[in-house]
């Protein structure tokens, strides 16, 4: 197994100078973060693009004493797992310059409403759909990094010291497979050849990340998405979540860490870590007192049964205890619930991620 290390090899000496920053700095030993997926993660694309899927609006970042587009009322999971591994945010990549040195602390190309289906959220209007998010990094590894980073071998190892963190198919469920109203999968799939269906593009996209030059992946599985507030509202079910939802996401899930392992194998020099959203955050429902919440299905922001019939909506007024909710809006965790996640994967022993933390993943 490949592990090159961004400061235990060092490059020709045009870039001497700038590699003495990331490794004389004390930051983590992932030089740059570069985050795809979907709203989980988004920190402000879709501010840029014409979408109805934006938070770019208080009382979102209400923590953050500003609105930023993440769809949070503070910090996400990668957020808190940067500053853990003392690394700056990334930029989302729209807000970018073609020539900004900031893409050297790494980009975020996620985009709210994206799915590993490029038809996934397309009721919402615009959005990057991961196969786009890729492009981008492609375009960003051919053309722009260069003018930053000249040296082929230079960049090549800047990229395989990166961290990549990938968290996406939450909306192949939430916003296509479960409106059969608006689309067709439902219909044409069962559950399980559904699942099979995103695990196979998934692998195919995760196979074009690694070619263009990623080694260290962190892959985050699904969460519960059966007891998230908007699930709650349109089944009508009075307590306790959505079964048959959740029984979708465990398939896909099951089927999301052997096709790890098989990238592993296959993939010379990569190392994957899967990131186990399920188990955590679905005790955390079940049992909220013991991690220090009282309310676990009703969002802090948002409109109708649970606050899940329509989502936080602009100026709205949000709940005042937020670090008790486990639900921010109709679909996303608080910064409190995110911590929690965050500070899982971090833990080298009964953490939820395997087969290494995040932060062993970064020193690789």
């Amino acid at each position: 197994m490949e592990t090159t290390r961004l400061c235990s090899s060092p490059p020709k000496a045009m870039l001497l100078v700038f590699m003495a920053f990331f490794c004389s700095s004390g930051t983590a030993a992932a030089p740059a973060m570069f985050i795809f997926g979907d709203s989980l993660v988004d920190n402000g694309n879709n501010n840029f693009i014409p979408s109805i899927a934006r938070a770019n609006y208080f009382p979102y970042g209400i923590d953050l004493g500003a609105p930023t587009g993440r769809f949070c009322n503070g910090l996400t999971v990668v957020d808190l797992v940067a500053r853990r591994l003392g690394m700056k945010f990334p930029p989302p990549y729209l807000s970018l310059s073609a020539k900004s040195s900031m893409m050297l602390r790494g980009i975020n190309y996620a985009s709210a409403s994206a799915g590993i289906l490029d038809e996934t959220g397309r009721h919402f209007g615009s959005r990057i759909p991961f196969d786009k998010q890729i492009e981008l990094f492609a375009k960003t590894v051919s053309e722009q990094l260069p003018i930053m980073i000249p040296d082929p071998e230079a960049l090549s190892e800047f990229l395989s010291s990166s961290l990549f963190i990938i968290n996406i198919g939450s909306n192949d469920y939430i916003n296509n497979y479960l409106l059969p109203d608006l689309y067709t999968s439902s219909s044409t799939y069962s559950g399980k050849h559904f699942a099979k269906l995103l695990i196979h593009k998934l692998v195919q996209q995760i196979k074009t990340i690694y070619s263009i030059g990623a080694r260290k992946i962190l892959l985050a599985g699904l969460g519960p998405l059966g007891c998230i507030p908007s699930q709650l509202s349109m089944s009508g079910i009075t307590s306790g979540c959505v079964n048959h939802v959740n029984e979708l996401v465990i398939q896909f899930n099951q089927l999301l860490i052997p096709a790890m392992i098989r990238l592993n194998s296959t993939l010379p020099g990569s190392f994957f870590v899967h990131q186990n959203n399920y188990d955590t955050f679905f005790d955390m429902i079940q049992t909220p007192t013991k991690y220090g919440f009282s309310v676990s299905n009703q969002a802090c922001c948002g409109n109708g049964r649970y606050g899940g019939q329509l989502t936080c909506l602009p100026l709205q007024n949000a709940c005042s205890a937020r670090d008790q909710y486990i639900f921010w809006d109709s679909f996303h965790p608080t910064q409190a619930a995110n911590a929690i996640i965050a500070r899982k994967c971090l833990t080298s022993t009964n953490g939820d991620c395997f087969p290494i933390s995040v932060n062993q993943l970064a020193e690789l």
